[in-house]
């Protein structure tokens, strides 16, 4: 879990992986190419309209588990929402976007290691 994010990212519930997981990758793996993506909100809405339980937050969570373990081959996330790449060149350019972010984390990362060194000690 990360600090401060306690609900979000706790490990996946037996309701999460049993339940929700089957559902959510039946549906993303119809979601093939950007003009079928689907936004994170609009499958909380279809979900809870079918009396299953869940938030944006804990979609994100299944998606990461879905992804992580290859359930989804090429399933990827825009601003447009998820959908599964059709191209090879489509996933590797997501790649590339994923760098470039992982870069970026890591350049603010190691800039709050020196800024710690300011503070004092307690």
């Amino acid at each position: 879990m990360l600090k401060g994010f306690d609900n979000e990212t706790k490990p996946l519930t037996e309701y999460e992986t049993g339940v929700l997981l089957p559902v959510l990758i039946s549906g993303l793996q119809t979601k093939r190419g950007k003009m079928n993506a689907v936004k994170n909100s609009y499958i909380v809405k279809m979900l809870r309209n079918k009396s299953y339980v869940i938030s944006e937050a804990r979609v994100r969570k299944i998606i990461n588990h879905i992804r992580t373990h290859d359930l989804v081959c090429g399933l990827i996330a825009t601003s447009d929402g998820y959908y599964i790449a059709e191209t090879r060149q489509e996933l590797q350019d997501y790649i590339e976007s994923l760098r470039g972010r992982e870069w970026a984390i890591r350049e603010v990362r190691q800039s709050m290691e020196r800024q710690i060194l300011r503070y004092p000690s307690v």
